[in-house]
């Protein structure tokens, strides 16, 4: 009897520790299952705030990108000629440099005085009296409201400015443009043909609005 009972003693003991064991490798499988969330946890936060903080800075240069073409439509003309900046609601839109803008002859009264925005600024050196220059343009009119030029779809022109080759509007509001650049003009009479009808579209005494892209200075 006495070995019997050792014997059944013996077999609770390990019934009891493979309980125990049991129960131990389940705790350890609970343990790694919260630490591989944990961890998966800690990567999609990283990931998500990583993600947040690209989007952030697209924005931000998206926001850039926008503030910089707003400024090239609104900066005035660098020359050392005296001009008048063409207000806000007058002048056309900036376009993309490279191919024909888009000319917009300003409704009410024409200006007294020579007129001029950047409307893409450029880079390099500025244009200067007794500088080749090689241009693109189109030119409207406020007697038809409407382009009556374009360079654009026969080939560039070039002048040297400053020695009366083209009208004094041009050999003054060309001074200061920059390579790659786009210049809106709007020229009175006196600084155009004045009485004179050079063309078809062009009156006398007419009001004359020009862009100007400015390919390649010399």
């Amino acid at each position: 009897m006495p070995s019997e009972k050792r014997a059944r003693q013996r077999a609770a003991r390990e019934l009891r520790l493979a309980e125990e064991a049991k129960a131990k490798k389940r705790r350890r499988q609970i343990r790694n299952v919260i630490v591989v969330a944990v961890i998966a946890l800690v990567i999609i936060g990283i990931v998500f705030l990583t993600s947040s903080n690209n989007s952030k800075k697209g924005s931000a240069a998206s926001t850039t990108t926008t503030t910089s073409a707003k400024t090239a439509a609104t900066t005035a003309c660098t020359s050392t000629n005296a001009m008048a900046v063409i207000p806000l609601a007058d002048r056309s839109p900036v376009g993309t440099t490279g191919k024909a803008p888009t000319l917009i002859v300003p409704t009410g009264s024409p200006p007294t005085q020579l007129e001029c925005v950047d409307l893409i600024e450029g880079s390099g050196p500025e244009a200067a009296s007794g500088d080749k220059v090689t241009v693109q343009y189109v030119l409207g009119t406020y007697s038809t409201h409407k382009v009556v030029q374009s360079s654009w779809t026969s080939q560039p022109f070039s002048f040297t400015l400053g020695k009366g080759q083209v009208i004094p509007g041009w050999d003054s509001g060309v001074v200061g443009m920059k390579a790659g650049g786009r210049r809106e003009l709007i020229i009175p009479p006196s600084q155009g043909y004045g009485s004179a009808s050079p063309g078809s579209g062009i009156a006398k005494n007419d009001t004359l609005v020009f862009i100007i892209d400015l390919q390649k200075i010399g």
